[in-house]
């Protein structure tokens, strides 16, 4: 049952922000610059797939370690810290918006840059006002350990980030 709410979760949540939406910008009269078969365009799809490499990654982690879905409804019910979670508090939505600078590139699309900026002003309230209030009220101390030792938006070094003493004290239940 949880792989099927994580399926629907990602192509319904993640699949409009990254595919629908952006379909709509890209078909407009103005949304794009060129075409994707510009050779220099190509280059848009390593953003585009080290973003879903990391969205994916997340979504994993969410289901195997925290037992949930990416979806605010069905959260893990384990706080999450593994993975690239060890590096940055936010590695979801720094997937995303990788994916959408990619498909602005891909397309020239500016609109589709204005977009990105947009998804990412929006996430950062959600995160600030609704996601990080409630991670702190239902995972309390190991959550505040996690947010002291773990960056939101910038990640630490990869030879840095939480570590197996950290988890063992607590920070994944």
């Amino acid at each position: 049952m949880l792989l099927l709410r994580n399926i629907f979760f990602t192509v319904l949540i993640p699949g409009t922000v990254t595919v629908v939406v952006p379909c709509f910008i890209v078909s407009g009269s103005h949304g794009a610059g060129r075409t994707p078969g510009h050779p220099v365009s190509w280059l848009g799809l390593l953003p585009v797939g080290a973003g879903a490499a990391v969205l994916f990654r997340c979504i994993w982690d969410f289901a195997v370690t925290g037992r949930g879905t990416l979806a605010p409804v069905d959260p893990p019910t384990r706080l999450v810290v593994r993975g690239l979670y060890r590096y940055v508090r936010n590695p979801m939505y720094l997937g995303v918006l990788c994916i959408l600078t990619g498909e602005a590139w891909l397309f020239a699309s500016s609109a589709l840059l204005i977009y990105a900026a947009g998804f990412f002003g929006t996430v950062h309230l959600f995160v600030v006002l609704y996601e990080e209030p409630a991670l702190r009220r239902k995972f309390g101390q190991a959550y505040e350990q996690y947010v002291r030792t773990v960056h939101r938006w910038w990640p630490r070094r990869l030879t840095g980030g939480i570590g197996a003493e950290e988890t063992k004290r607590g920070m994944s239940k």
